[in-house]
């Protein structure tokens, strides 16, 4: 697949309509796309997506589908017709939903997004996945189940960017690698386990990076995403 800049994504965790398109009009389109996930798009719906179009910017509708193979495509679909860039659903939701779902965005005549799979979030370590009856560490449980997505038809898939390189060699330069847990060498980890910065996770293979609270919490939003930005290349 071709990978086009803008290659951050600002993920915007807000609860409030207003405070998103207030960080909107701090950042640049040319420079960044913008994540929507569950906690915004609860608050203030699609309505606040097709906000955040008109001013310019692409969005990933970041809300995980994971439900019966149905349900699952539908969503995607309604996904689909409100234009959003990129949709995700959890691999782990198995082949027939992964393939219902990729089926529903082909029988699209017009644009059609990137649809992309998350394998294990960035916040879970394999004594969590142990904990859960996972007997794989978090790396194995990364691998079967990107393989599991590219077998049934998805674009690519969410992983840490210490996953990427091995996902890279294994399944490609064209199977597309979204990176969350992406942190500036001095910012804070928070609440994220694997983290690494731009200019590494562009080196393991990453395609997209996800950024949210180093951009968002920053006195400089624009200013950091451009920072950002000149690492990536420099990296690339």
């Amino acid at each position: 697949m071709m990978i086009e800049n803008p290659r951050i994504l600002v993920a915007m965790d807000f609860d409030r309509r207003q405070d998103c398109l207030n960080m909107a009009d701090r950042l640049d389109p040319t420079q960044c796309r913008l994540k929507v996930g569950k906690e915004l798009f609860t608050a203030a719906g699609p309505q606040v997506v097709e906000a955040l179009m008109q001013k310019g910017f692409e969005v990933f509708l970041d809300l995980k589908f994971h439900d019966i193979p149905n349900t699952t495509a539908k969503a995607v679909k309604a996904a689909a017709e409100l234009g959003v860039w990129m949709v995700n659903v959890h691999a782990s939701g198995g082949e027939r939903m992964l393939a219902a779902a990729r089926n529903e965005l082909d029988k699209r005549s017009g644009a059609k997004p990137l649809l992309i799979a998350v394998t294990v979030l960035t916040s879970i370590e394999s004594a969590d996945l142990h904990a859960l009856g996972v007997a794989n560490s978090a790396a194995e449980q990364v691998q079967l189940l990107a393989r599991l997505a590219q077998s049934n038809g998805m674009d690519g898939v969410v992983c840490s960017a210490r996953e990427a390189s091995s996902l890279r060699a294994e399944l490609g330069a064209g199977f597309c690698l979204v990176t969350p847990g992406i942190r500036p060498a001095d910012a804070a980890a928070d609440d994220q386990r694997r983290v690494v910065t731009p200019a590494d996770a562009i080196r393991a293979g990453s395609h997209y990076l996800v950024v949210g609270r180093p951009i968002t919490q920053a006195p400089d939003p624009a200013a950091v995403c451009r920072n950002m930005a000149a690492a990536i290349k420099a990296a690339s």
